[in-house]
């Protein structure tokens, strides 16, 4: 398994993490409300309902911007190669390594440590477009392109 697959892997058991514990959150709050709905306390009751009615829509946004990310996710080609940096590409800098897919954060991958950054990220877009032995410069600090897989 070459490194951008095994990059790519890990984003993807993120986002399927994510979803998981998701799905758990959300199977606890209908249980809640289950439970809450057999409850005749009064204006305690109406209270806690609307709670639970509120934790369940979060969870559904939530729920559904895990989705989005899984489905952008599947849309990158990363077995690509770029001459330019674009989405699923690899960006070692000489300030970290980068690959251009999900915002995923730090990965760690035969011992080395990735950032996994959604192409929309502030760093992504000032690294867009670039190509080797270019300098893009964020919050000051310069990145000198070394690699761009």
């Amino acid at each position: 398994m070459e490194l951008k697959e095994k990059l790519h892997k890990a984003c993807e058991e993120y986002v399927l993490g994510k979803i998981k514990s998701l799905k758990h959150t959300f199977d606890e709050l209908k249980s809640s409300s289950e439970s809450e709905s057999k409850s005749t306390a009064g204006d305690k009751h109406e209270t806690g309902r609307a709670m639970l009615q509120l934790e369940q829509e979060k969870n559904a946004e939530q729920m559904k911007q895990a989705e989005d990310l899984l489905s952008a996710l599947q849309k990158i080609h990363f077995n690509t190669t770029h001459s330019k940096i674009a989405s699923g590409s690899l960006v070692e800098t000489n300030r970290g390594a980068f690959y251009i897919s999900v915002s995923a954060g730090k990965i760690e991958v035969e011992g080395k440590v990735y950032f996994a950054v959604s192409a929309q990220a502030p760093i992504a877009l000032k690294l867009l477009g670039l190509q080797e032995k270019a300098i893009a410069k964020f919050n000051g600090v310069e990145y000198q392109i070394q690699k761009v897989l």
